[in-house]
């Protein structure tokens, strides 16, 4: 009886050793910090898309969430690109680490704001759903809401790249609540717009304290700790980076902000909110990859020596949380999506299952990427990413006449399977790389 009962306890202890001795590991505690943010994320997000479904008319919840996705879409273009580049320049930073991150918010805000002012401008082009934004009121709050997404989306990868990603799933578990809370109050007083301020005005509020605690707090003793191993460098340096990363950003860009648009510019506000309910669960678990993937970075810019042996120990540790995710995720979307209501699992079962199944490839993708960010290969980073962009959105636009919403999801498994094959043999030799990873991370195929 003895031998049975301390089998599993001996199980645990193991267990805990190990957990605590990854979070001693930077690498681990940025990686699986990030990644519970996501899960965080994900929970709150099925509850607070839950409550909308069940309070707001299919148009109204369809227009939401058409609203959302096009504000992402214009306060992501250059914040997306920035994530990159903080992740990798934070570290080695020191006393230029305060400069760098207001530069980062003000060009990511300006580049948003302009970009929705031209959406705006062209509002007829892009179908009736999108048409509530006329006027000069809804105008104004779109353009303010754009602004306020743009320095939300930077706050993650700020906190990541001074190490304190632990502070993240706890921004988001703040956010997620009150968002939750006036999605319910909004309900009666603003019955077709709630969706949308409810998701913006909690992400307003959380800018001060956020941006108080990094600016009063975690960058000074940033600067403190790594004064001697800080490493000099322009900004233009940062922007040569950019001007090779950042076209790699259309690959996030194309499969999760521009091609919800695209489809609510085809299909009417009901169609549109069955797909993207099931868009939103698969990025989500696209998102897990990506996560362990910023921390890698951050860790191979800290020590690029270590960069091959952090790189096998991400991969195996993202696999072994997203195999079992994509599993569940697959033989249970009718069940998760039919919690929304039946027309969500007729509608988006198929995509959502197409969308996880292609989270595997692109483990592989995010990990060689991580490499490549990490060593300052922008020239291949770019070329990886502008593929795997030019491929999911043409064969979106190829396959949605013939197979509807589900072509994104049919588009992405494919276009993240053919750039993993490509990519394999570069992202072999980087984790064969032993401590020689920077030589290893330039021989890919792509």
């Amino acid at each position: 009886m003895s031998a049975t009962t301390d089998e599993p306890e001996g199980r645990f202890a193991g267990l805990r050793q190990r957990v605590t001795r990854d979070l001693r590991n930077p690498l681990f505690r940025n990686g699986y910090a990030l990644m519970a943010n996501t899960a965080i994320t994900a929970v709150l997000g099925m509850g607070y898309w839950w409550l909308a479904a069940q309070m707001y008319g299919p148009a109204d919840f369809g227009r939401g969430q058409a609203l959302i996705t096009a504000m992402r879409l214009f306060a992501s273009l250059t914040a997306l690109g920035f994530v990159g580049a903080l992740a990798r320049f934070i570290p080695v930073a020191g006393p230029r680490t305060p400069a760098l991150i207001v530069r980062a918010y003000a060009v990511a805000g300006a580049t948003g704001v302009v970009a929705a002012l031209g959406f705006l401008v062209t509002l007829p082009w892009w179908g009736p759903t999108y048409a509530s934004l006329g006027g000069i009121g809804p105008g104004l709050f779109f353009l303010a809401s754009t602004l306020v997404w743009s320095v939300f989306t930077l706050e993650d990868v700020t906190l990541a790249g001074l190490r304190r990603a632990t502070w993240v799933p706890v921004n988001s578990l703040c956010y997620g609540l009150v968002k939750m809370a006036m999605l319910v109050g909004l309900a009666f007083a603003l019955p077709r717009d709630g969706i949308f301020v409810s998701w913006i005005i909690p992400a307003a509020m959380a800018l001060i304290p956020i941006n108080l605690l990094l600016f009063k707090k975690v960058i000074p003793r940033h600067v403190r700790k790594t004064e001697s191993t800080a490493r000099p460098f322009s900004f233009g340096e940062v922007g040569r980076f950019l001007a090779g990363d950042y076209p790699g950003t259309l690959s996030i860009l194309a499969s999760v902000y521009l091609i919800p648009v695209l489809i609510a510019a085809r299909v009417d506000e009901v169609t549109f909110g069955y797909f993207s309910m099931a868009h939103t669960l698969g990025s989500l678990i696209e998102l897990l990859a990506m996560n362990m993937a910023t921390s890698l970075t951050v860790e191979g810019s800290f020590d690029r020596e270590r960069l091959a042996s952090n790189s096998r120990r991400a991969l195996r540790r993202a696999f072994m949380i997203i195999i079992p995710i994509v599993i569940v995720t697959i033989l249970a979307a009718p069940l998760i999506l039919r919690v929304f209501g039946p027309g969500f699992a007729d509608r988006g079962t198929l995509l959502l299952q197409l969308m996880s199944l292609a989270v595997l490839p692109r483990v592989l993708i995010e990990i060689y990427l991580s490499g490549l960010r990490a060593v300052g290969q922008a020239r291949r980073l770019a070329l990886v990413q502008i593929c795997l962009a030019v491929l999911v959105l043409t064969s979106t636009l190829v396959l949605f006449p013939t197979t509807g919403i589900e072509a994104v999801g049919y588009a992405l498994l494919l276009s993240e399977l053919l750039i993993a094959a490509l990519i394999f043999p570069g992202l072999r030799r980087m984790l064969k790389g032993g401590e020689r990873s920077q030589t290893a991370v330039t021989a890919g195929s792509l």
